[in-house]
Formats: structure tokens, sequence, C-alpha cells
């Protein structure tokens, strides 16, 4: 077998069949299907090139057998996530990542003679960067945002705020609503990567000789984040006595009723052109979703051009409160229950997290933001949103005690394996509500995908800081 003559030739052959496979595979086989077939193809064409390399016959037989075991281990795992697979996964890119290591250092004695002296350190330097120094950077430059970015978000959405409510109460006089407030990460300094949304509180008053909020453990629907709010008493205070009763459903206030009456109230009503000659942005509302979701950019924005500032999407969330107990109308998350309400933890989640870093001077909220923007800007983790994320750094914090600013690396190595466990489990339970899997939602294609990247930044973690 003699490839040298016509090597290019079988490399852009192979190639061609490779593409097609990959292209159509995972039609067929789905992506953990089209994964093992990747690998296979891979193994494949190291076999081919390294018969190609050989000098002599003794080295093609040693280097095919070599290439035909991996095959083995690949034809061997039924699925993407299983450690006969692994093995070869990681030395693949394990070595792909050190060539890039090494492709990098080597890029400024490739440049041209009359290139800055300066600007050659800093390159090496970049190379000679430890983990603990990337993460550093890659907080700095992509997850951390600026106070003026911030400051000027929420100046935004607290105009907003200020014409819906000034709107609701001239139109709408006996709506029950309490004062609306900015919550949600960009007020709890939780946002990363861009201040690109922010979240209005709508909260509804509910009279508590009326009502009663059902923990959902308690209700036919058994989930414990779905609860419900009964209209009681009605023997001596019929419907019609409150305000809330024209959105019952079945003997429940329904969330979905409600959410709906705000479309019509807010989103299909107020005069929007005119609150954006007012404020001096573009304001729209984002209709047919199941969100009340407003899109504002500059006023100065030209349609389909490109504009210095991302478009600042605010989103209305009408709420309950009892003690403790915060309940929100989100369709998104409790359907097809109608009259189901959201029992939000992010209260409680946000404040242990702030107790624990108070109590240590700990950065777990910087491995937070961090883990937040990676999952962000990676497509592959993007399904991961940061409610998984938070609970994986609580039950973390009750087995690790360190988390300063010198264990950074360490704690987030040590959260990529843990993701990849609860990955493998297709659960990670939520800390205050462990009947609760926050990682129900996902699809079996999205868990694939995000444990192989995960199994890929085991050994090199960098590749997630990219």
């Amino acid at each position: 077998m003699n490839f040298q003559s016509s090597r290019r030739r079988g490399e852009e052959g192979i190639a061609v069949v490779i593409d097609f496979l990959l292209s159509n595979a995972r039609l067929v086989l789905g992506v953990g299907g089209a994964a093992l077939l990747g690998i296979a193809t891979l193994a494949v064409k190291r076999l081919i090139e390294r018969a190609g390399r050989a000098a002599d016959d003794e080295k093609v037989e040693q280097k095919m057998a070599e290439s035909w075991e991996e095959l083995s281990l690949v034809s061997a795992s039924p699925t993407l996530i299983r450690k006969g697979i692994e093995g070869v996964v990681m030395k693949h890119v394990a070595k792909a990542t050190k060539q890039q290591k090494a492709d990098l250092c080597q890029q400024p004695q490739m440049l041209d003679v009359q290139t800055k002296p300066e600007s050659k350190s800093k390159r090496l330097q970049l190379c000679a960067l430890t983990l603990q120094e990337r993460l550093q950077q890659y907080y700095h430059t992509r997850a951390a945002l600026s106070p003026q970015e911030v400051q000027r978000a929420q100046s935004v959405a607290l105009d907003i705020c200020t014409e819906i409510q000034g709107f609701l109460h001239n139109r709408h006089p006996d709506m029950p609503l309490g004062d609306m407030r900015l919550g949600g990460s960009l007020l709890d300094d939780l946002q990363v990567v861009s201040a690109d949304h922010a979240c209005l509180l709508v909260p509804l008053q509910l009279e508590s000789f009326l009502w009663r909020l059902i923990p959902g453990e308690e209700t036919l629907l058994t989930h414990p984040l779905h609860w419900m709010v009964r209209r009681i008493n009605l023997e001596y205070f019929p419907k019609g006595r409150s305000y809330w009763d024209r959105y019952l459903v079945g003997g429940y206030l329904s969330a979905e009723a409600v959410v709906n009456m705000f479309i019509k109230a807010v989103m299909e009503t107020v005069n929007w052109p005119s609150i954006s000659s007012t404020l001096d942005c573009v304001v729209r509302p984002v209709l047919g979703g199941p969100d009340l979701r407003l899109e504002i950019r500059p006023g100065n924005a030209v349609e389909g051009a490109e504009s210095d500032y991302q478009p600042l999407f605010v989103s209305m969330l009408p709420l309950l409160s009892e003690g403790d107990v915060v309940l929100t109308a989100q369709p998104e998350f409790t359907s097809p229950w109608v009259n189901a309400w959201h029992l939000s933890l992010y209260p409680w989640e946000t404040q242990r997290l702030a107790e624990l870093d108070a109590a240590d001077n700990g950065y777990r909220k910087h491995t937070l933001k961090i883990l937040k923007a990676v999952c962000r800007q990676n497509p592959a983790l993007r399904p991961l949103k940061a409610t998984p994320l938070a609970n994986l750094i609580l039950h973390l914090s009750d087995s690790e005690s360190d988390w300063s600013e010198t264990s950074l690396d360490v704690r987030f190595q040590q959260c990529i394996t843990e993701l990849i466990g609860y990955l493998e489990q297709g659960a990670l339970h939520s800390y205050f509500k462990p009947a609760a899997n926050l990682l129900s939602g996902l699809s079996e294609d999205q868990v694939d995908q995000m444990g192989f990247m995960f199994y890929c930044a085991v050994s090199e973690p960098e590749i997630l800081l990219i």
C-alpha cells in the first residue's frame, strides 16, 4: 500500500466522505451516534495517515493495529458518555489542545521582524498563564460587567417601570398591585457577559382571608415547585368580593389567566411610540411568547444596522408573596397546568450564597459568574441555566470549606467533575427542595452534548475559557 504519491488526493476524498457521513449521521443516529461515528472516522483517518507516513511494512502493520484497537473501543461503547470512549476522546482533545498551545506560543516567532517586542512578550505571557490566572482574566474580560453598563441598564429598566406603573394606576385604579420594582440578576450583580436583560417584579395584593397558598406537595400535581392559590371562604364571601376572582379557574387563581390579562392590559394597550419618544429610545413589546417582555433599543439605532449597544429585554413578572414564599406567574415553567404558580427559589439561593461568602470571604459568587459566562458563550452548554449552577455550588459548599481566591482553579475543576456526575445520573436536585430535579427539562441530546464538552474539559479546562 503506497499512499505517498496520492496522499493529498486521498485525504481530500476521505474528507468528503467524512463530511457526508457526519452531516447525515445526526438525522439517523442522533447526537450520541453522530459523535461515535465522528470518533470512528477519526480513527480510520489516523490509520491511513500512519500508514502513509510509515517507511517499512512492519511499522505500517504496527500503526494499523493501534488504530484498529482505538476503533474497537468506539464500537464497544453504546452511548457517547461511557468510559470506553472517554479515553479515546480525552486523548484526542488533549493532543489537539496541546498542539494549539504550542502553535500559539510559536506565533511570535513567525511574525514579521518589525513586530514590536512588547506584543511578543504579551503573547508569551498568555501562553504561560496558569489556570488560576486564566480564570481571573476570563472573569474580568468576559464575565464581570462594568458599573457603567449595569447602571445604564438599571436606569432604563426603572424608567420603563415608572411608565408602566403609572399607566396601570390610571387605566386600572381598582387593580390591587404593590409597588413595582427591579429584581433578578441585574440587581444582584449576577448578570454576566452583557447587561441585556432585566426583570420588573409586579406584586399582586391578595386578601389573606380569601386566598390560601397551597404547597406543591399538597396538590394533585405533587410537584414541589408547582404551587396553587385556592379561593377560600366562599360561603361567607362569594365570588366578586376580591378583584382577582375574575381570574379563577376551577376554584383556583390561574397564573396563565393573570399573564394573559397583563398581555392585553399592558403589552397590547400601552402607547409604546409615545413612551419611546419620552424616554428617547425604541420600546417594542415582544408578542407571541408565554412571558411579558419588552425590547428596548437606543433612540438613534437604525433598523438592521449594527449598534454599540445590544438591545435590553425587560420582563414583567407578576408574583405573590407570603412570608419568605414567592410565587411567580411563569407558564413556561408550569405548563400545561393553567392554575399552577412557580415557587421561585432564586431569593433563597441568592441569599444563601451571599451569607456563605460573607462568612469566609469566599469566591462562590465569583465562581458562579464564571460558570454562567462559560455556559452562555458555549452553544453546547447554553441550555444549562443559572439555577442548576447555583445549586451545584451550594451542594459543593456543604463538603468543601475552602472557597478562597487561591483555590478558585480547584473549585472550578471540581464543578466540572460534579456536573459530569449529575449529567450521567440525569438529576441535579434542588438544594432547598430535594424532590425537584433541576435537569428534568434537558433533552437527551442536550445532555449528550454537554457531557461530551465537560468530559473534554476535565484534562484541558482551558477549552471552556476560549
